[in-house]
Parts: structure tokens; sequence; C-alpha cells
């Protein structure tokens, strides 16, 4: 029997279709290896350029109270202003790569006994969480902070992770950075300030929203001398070296006069920058006392005419 000549025509074989699971485990690993790649370039990005804006900045914006926030070099920033963050907020920010684990498992302790919850993020994982990501979040948003974190850590520099920082933190209700700051509150900007101006400033990072750096009263006036006290200790120990490292640091200049008056403190519900004035001030501006007795709207009776007669009083009826 003769054999059938073979087909010239290529046969292909069917591929079989992937089960569901590995397509779903396909999927998981396309989204990690992407959001690994466009974070990095993301964070690499802004190494070289300032962050336009924030997410922070956009719910402000949204509320209708604005974001105001003037961009200025770390090399112009007055050094003080640099202490009292590191003063205020991390006091290892040259010695960490990026977490202070003591300081973490301290905050960590202090919470689980009750209490005002404490925080223990260093000056650059504020700097990844306001830069890149968003206040809340929980648990989830900490894990991708401490990515954001690594990446800066090891793109940026501990400069860079200054610079932002300064710039991006919220100071003031609508206010953004240290510059922004002290226009509004003082009346000119950051690159001269005084050791207490920019000790104020700090003690207002914690809950901006909530605190004034001008006259500011109860705890954060207390807080302020304390990061006041602490700016000479940072500068004795050189714990803002790394910041400054290679580079020229910024020189330490007197504040200008005022030109300008600074910009209106948040609502009444905030810390006002005009105190109320002293009692014995406005008890001495009440108008003094009078003996004459006050005037009525009532009209006294009208006396009758003299020419008309009138009756005498009746006498009761049981009168004798």
């Amino acid at each position: 029997m003769a054999r059938r000549p073979k087909s010239t025509i290529p046969r292909y074989r069917r591929q079989r279709s992937r089960s569901w699971p590995r397509r779903i485990l396909g999927w998981i690993v396309k989204l990690v290896v992407g959001f690994f790649l466009i974070t990095t370039l993301w964070v690499l990005a802004y190494r070289f350029i300032n962050p336009p804006v924030t997410f922070t900045m956009l719910g402000d914006l949204f509320a209708g109270r604005g974001a105001q926030r003037d961009w200025m070099p770390v090399g112009q920033i007055d050094r003080d202003m640099v202490r009292a963050a590191i003063a205020a907020e991390d006091s290892k920010f040259c010695t960490h790569n990026g977490f202070d684990f003591e300081a973490i498992e301290d905050a960590m302790k202090r919470n689980a006994s009750g209490g005002r919850i404490r925080g223990g993020s260093t000056i650059s994982q504020q700097t990844a969480k306001t830069t890149f990501l968003w206040n809340g979040g929980g648990y989830p948003r900490k894990g991708v902070e401490a990515w954001f974190t690594f990446l800066i850590e090891h793109l940026w520099g501990k400069r860079r992770i200054m610079e932002v920082y300064l710039n991006n933190a919220e100071t003031g209700v609508g206010t953004y950075g240290v510059n922004a700051a002290a226009e509004r509150y003082y009346g000119h900007d950051a690159s001269a300030m005084s050791a207490l101006e920019a000790a104020r400033i700090a003690a207002v990072l914690p809950l901006p929203k909530k605190r004034g750096a001008v006259a500011p009263k109860g705890f954060t006036r207390r807080y302020g001398s304390t990061i006041d006290a602490r700016i000479g200790v940072v500068a004795r120990d050189g714990l803002d070296g790394c910041v400054y490292k290679g580079s020229a640091a910024s020189v330490n200049k007197a504040p200008p006069p005022v030109a300008k008056k600074p910009r209106p403190e948040p609502g009444e519900e905030f810390e006002t920058s005009q105190p109320l004035p002293p009692v014995e001030n406005v008890v001495s501006e009440l108008p003094p006392a009078t003996t004459e007795p006050a005037a009525t709207n009532e009209t006294a009776p009208a006396e009758p005419p003299s020419n008309v007669a009138t009756a005498p009083p009746e006498e009761p009826a049981n009168a004798l």
C-alpha cells in the first residue's frame, strides 16, 4: 500500500489555557514589578525636580483653605531652622539609615501603656509620607512609607531629604514649608531667623492646624522653649553635619526688620497672634460710674391745665 505524501502545511499545537490561579499570580507579579519600577523612577525624578504638589496640599485646596508654599534651597535656609528640626523631630538624623528602631520601640511601649499617642517616625519617614503619600491609612500606608523611606535614603541623601522636608512639611492652615511659615508668622523669609523663631516653627510641626507659632500657649510655648535650648546642643555636637557635608553651610544672620505685617492667624478655634489685653486695661477703659438716674423711655403723665377745676378725691364709703 502506497504511503501518503507528507503534508507541507505546518501543524500548530493549540496552547492550553492557563488556570485562573496562575493568571492571578501572573498579574500580581506584574503589578509588583510595575510598582517597584514606577516608584523608583518617581523618587529618582524628585532628586532633581522639586515636588510640584502633595496629596495634603490637594486636600487643603479642595477644602477651600488654599496651599501656600515658597520653595527655598536648604543652603539658603537659616541653619538654626535645620537644627531646630533635628532637635525636635530626629536627633539621630545623621546617623540612622532612615529608621530609628529604638525610638519606634519606645513609642510602641508608650502607646501600649496608654496616654497621649506618640510616634517614632524619623525625618526621612515623615519626608516620604508628606511627599509621596497621605495622612492616615494605617499599617498598609506605613508599609509603603517604609519602601519610599528606603528609596530616598539611597537615591537622595541627607541634604536633599532635609531640603524637601523643610519645604513640604505642613506648618499651618494652608501653609507649607518653613519659608512660607516665616513669612506668615514673622513677616520675613527663612534665610535669617532667630533661634526662638525657628524653635517655635518646629514646635508647630506635629499639629500644624492646632498650634500657633506666634504668641504660643501652654504646651506649645514650653515645647518651643525646650527646642530653643536643644538647638545649642545640636550645634555643639555637630548633629546637623550631614546636611552640609561637602557644601558650604548657610551663614547665621540676624532676622531683618519686619517690613510688612505677617499674615493673619487662623480663626478663633486656633491660637491667635493677638493675645487678650490685661484685665486692668479693660477695667480702666470702662466709663466712670454716674449717680444720676438712668433715663427711661417711660413718659411722665401730663399735668392738667390750670384753668380746669379738678374734683376732690372721693371719700371711701366706710369713712366716718
